[in-house]
């Protein structure tokens, strides 16, 4: 290679990340400072001091190699363990679960933590599994229990969509470690075989109201349906270009509910219209690119169980949010990722890129000892 003016520790950097989870942030704080009527609070300028602030840990994170991680996995599994049950004792309630711990300078919500930490304490249990093992019974319990604890823990808060965001996560990271095929075929029939137990049962009746309402919001538009009814109703006379910045009726007349957070989408597409949401859109699609890239040219076992697990998570939010805006699935409480305001959400999103970003730079480094 020959002479470069540009230092090796900035020239590993991702920055396609970080411009794209700029990209994505500022856009939020835009839409953040609309629906706040035309200023920085109280949304817009929290929301960008909270980004500034963890990509600066991003950053840090990135240059912690994932070797140097490892150690440390187990004790942060145990760590958010014990902030779930730390909740139950001194938690905040917040839409009607008691999920949230005020430590004075942030209101953290410790199951969204459990997020990035259940991915990386599976991809470290498989790492440590001799391959052998992998398709045995000592490759499915241990696991099913490091998942089991904290999801039981989260749905007694109750938090159904975190809960169901955790499950996927660790669905995706035990799915490629390799076991086989034929155990996700009968779980998903065993869940099939008890959706009817747990709805009668285990749901509280507002949470029932959701699952059931998303399949038809007309029945009850004023009620159950409001939220759904409300969204699809701005998404629509956003039209192709949109009403223009500050425009918004359906957010500054307050008919849209919750939309500095689950539903900050729609009030975006109504004063930006679908060209507006296709370029929030392209913007995920490109950051989740760069993460299955980033996965797909790691060799070690432990770093693409991260890479893939951590960006498969992020998807499942930008899915869940988008979908559930549109009317495509129940109403779970899942904001979407650096756009909304939302503190926990956000830094647990941008762990996961710091994460990324540090297999991504530790890949780097490879290939240019390679040349």
């Amino acid at each position: 290679m020959g002479p470069s003016f540009i230092p090796a520790a900035v020239a590993r950097q991702s920055w396609q990340a970080i411009f794209l989870a700029a990209a994505i942030a500022l856009s939020g704080g835009l839409v953040l400072y609309s629906v706040g009527g035309g200023s920085f609070s109280p949304w817009a300028l929290s929301h960008v001091i909270r980004f500034g602030t963890f990509l600066a840990m991003a950053l840090v994170i990135s240059y912690i190699s994932p070797k140097q991680m490892k150690p440390f996995i187990f004790p942060a599994y145990i760590g958010v363990i014990f902030l779930l049950i730390l909740v139950q004792v001194l938690g905040v309630i917040g839409g009607g679960a008691r999920s949230w711990l005020n430590l004075g300078f942030i209101v953290l919500q410790p199951s969204e933590l459990m997020k990035p930490v259940i991915v990386l304490v599976l991809a470290r249990f498989y790492d440590l599994l001799p391959a052998g093992q992998i398709r045995t019974w000592s490759a499915i319990w241990p696991a099913a229990a490091l998942t089991g604890v904290p999801t039981l823990m989260i749905l007694i808060q109750p938090d159904l969509g975190t809960a169901t965001l955790v499950v996927f996560s660790a669905i995706v990271v035990m799915f490629l470690a390799g076991l086989p095929l034929r155990l996700f075929l009968g779980g998903l029939a065993v869940v099939a075989t008890i959706i009817p137990f747990a709805y009668f049962f285990l749901m509280l009746p507002h949470q029932q109201k959701r699952v059931t309402i998303f399949l038809d919001p007309e029945t009850d538009p004023l009620g159950a349906g409001y939220h759904i009814s409300q969204s699809q109703i701005a998404i629509g006379s956003g039209g192709i270009f949109g009403k223009g910045f500050l425009n918004g009726t359906q957010s500054h007349l307050k008919y849209l509910p919750e939309v500095h957070t689950d539903f900050i989408f729609p009030a975006m597409v109504e004063e930006w219209g679908l060209v507006g949401g296709l370029f929030l859109i392209l913007c995920f699609f490109l950051l989740l690119r760069w993460g299955m890239r980033v996965a797909l040219n790691t060799k070690p076992r432990f770093d693409r169980l991260v890479a893939a697990g951590l960006t498969t998570t992020i998807f499942f939010y930008v899915a869940i949010n988008l979908m559930m805006v549109m009317g495509l699935a129940p109403v779970v409480g899942i904001p979407l990722p650096l756009f909304s305001h939302g503190g926990s959400a956000m830094l647990t999103v941008m762990i996961s890129l710091g994460i990324l970003m540090s297999i991504d730079r530790n890949n780097r480094k490879k290939q240019q000892r390679l040349v």
